[in-house]
């Protein structure tokens, strides 16, 4: 490995573990309680898939009708016995009116925290700001602009913007 790969791997203080579908080593971040398989990981997005669709008081078999598939096929994603692909699950975002990172949330809640105090605090605040209208948005983003120069330097402007490349928000 190359010293940049060590020097990122040390960064995000990933940990080298198996995959068991391929019995290669990969590396991945602990979450709260260590490190989910992927198994367990699509096990979560499917039960919080289920919770989304039983909140908006929905069948498997209406939502099967919105993403043109069978009752029996959408029923794998919500049994994690089909892998879910991102297009999927920005589809399914769409017709539940619920947000993909809050799925991604309840599946990987390490991700927006480096503990489940900072990770809630972070979604919470994610939650809020999604409920705002564009304008207060729009001053928000500014007011945190210049939080961030302030506490970060000027170097920070423009670190984040409108998008982030990954979704890992815990590393401010």
């Amino acid at each position: 490995m190359s010293k940049n790969l060590d020097d990122h791997i040390a960064e995000l203080g990933l940990v080298k573990t198996s995959d068991p579908e391929n019995e290669k080593p990969v590396y991945r971040r602990e979450g709260f309680d260590g490190i989910s398989t992927f198994e367990e990981l699509d096990s979560k997005l499917g039960e919080e898939l289920r919770v989304c669709r039983q909140d908006k008081d929905l069948s498997r078999a209406g939502i099967a009708t919105l993403v043109g598939l069978s009752e029996q096929v959408y029923g794998r994603y919500e049994r994690s016995s089909s892998k879910m692909q991102v297009s999927r699950l920005i589809h399914l975002s769409e017709i539940l009116d619920v947000s993909p990172l809050a799925m991604l949330f309840a599946t990987a809640p390490h991700l927006w925290g480096k503990d489940e105090k900072e990770a809630e605090t972070r979604f919470r605040m994610m939650k809020l700001i999604e409920e705002l209208p564009a304008e207060t948005m729009a001053s928000i983003v500014t007011l945190l602009e210049a939080v961030s120069v302030l506490q970060n330097g000027p170097e920070s402007e423009g670190h984040r913007t409108t998008t982030k490349r990954s979704l890992n928000f815990a590393d401010d």
